[in-house]
């Protein structure tokens, strides 16, 4: 009885057992909703129901906005790894290493070139996953050679901001990432190519106070949290209650902060015509198909 109940029925179970992926439902973070993962990532990670828009991750924001998921990865410039060796509840180093094996990413910033409706154009993705977009010396240098790149290569610049501010255990490393980034949006600008902005959920802090308000044309995902102190520290400073919906998008399209908030499904072929506008190009002949989103 022994052989039978130990041995056999173990092995019946785990046979018949079936693995189910961690992820195989997602809780809808307004609504509460269990909403079925491939369906989700099908519409581009905006919840079918409620229409929240939820992070994407860096790669799989570029391939949505390439024609065909297709682009150029522009390498990222390599900084010094934890110049200050700063150390709070653990060492600088150790947390940069588990962002990196989380994302794949080298730092929160990924690059690349390539066509949206058949113009050429470079793109920057911040990733909040990775340390919380937070803007160090390397997010830095990327964001300067994707405009670098955009001057090369003559091509318009957009930016998908995402951070929670200035990277903390760099210190002031961090904080000059703010003066060098604004002179490269200014090099973009000399050399008349449009840089536009994309603020997603959420842009605060640093990030807000350089090159993520700097676009020709301001544009925001719905709902996103975009704001330089969060509203939880602004009420405690002022000590008053702030308006409903303070510093989210639609807040501040009415208050002349972001000029569209534009859906996800819209903004692919938003940008490219307002690259087309702004860089005087024919309209497109063709419609572009949208790729299917890789898994985040």
């Amino acid at each position: 009885m022994n052989w039978i109940s130990n041995v056999v029925r173990p092995k019946i179970r785990s046979f018949l057992r079936r693995e189910t992926p961690e992820n195989l439902w997602i809780k809808c973070p307004e609504t509460g909703q269990l909403v079925f993962y491939k369906d989700v990532e099908q519409n581009q990670f905006v919840i079918p129901s409620s229409n929240y828009h939820m992070r994407m991750s860096a790669t799989t924001r570029l391939k949505t906005m390439f024609d065909d998921g297709a682009y150029e990865d522009i390498a990222v410039p390599e900084v010094q790894i934890d110049p200050l060796k700063f150390r709070d509840e653990r060492r600088y180093a150790d947390r940069l290493k588990d962002a990196r094996t989380k994302t794949g990413m080298q730092d929160a910033v990924k690059l690349g070139i390539g066509r949206l409706e058949g113009a050429m154009v470079t793109i920057a993705v911040q990733d909040f996953d990775f340390m919380g977009g937070s803007l160090g010396m390397a997010a830095g240098e990327s964001v300067i050679a994707g405009l670098e790149m955009a001057v090369r290569r003559q091509t318009p610049f957009i930016m998908f901001a995402a951070s929670g501010g200035a990277r903390m255990q760099e210190g002031i490393l961090s904080l000059m990432q703010l003066p060098r980034t604004t002179v490269a949006v200014q090099m973009l600008r000399e050399a008349g190519k449009p840089y536009i902005v994309v603020l997603t959920n959420p842009t605060t802090g640093g990030v807000t106070a350089s090159y993520a308000m700097l676009g020709d044309v301001q544009i925001a995902e719905p709902g996103a949290l975009i704001g330089f102190a969060g509203p939880r520290v602004i009420e405690q400073t002022i000590r008053e209650k702030l308006p409903e919906g303070f510093q989210r998008a639609e807040y501040l399209t009415e208050h002349g902060m972001v000029d569209m908030v534009v859906h996800r499904h819209k903004l692919r072929s938003t940008l490219a015509e307002l690259c087309r506008i702004l860089t005087k190009q024919p309209a497109a002949t063709v419609q572009p198909q949208l790729p299917v989103p890789a898994s985040a």
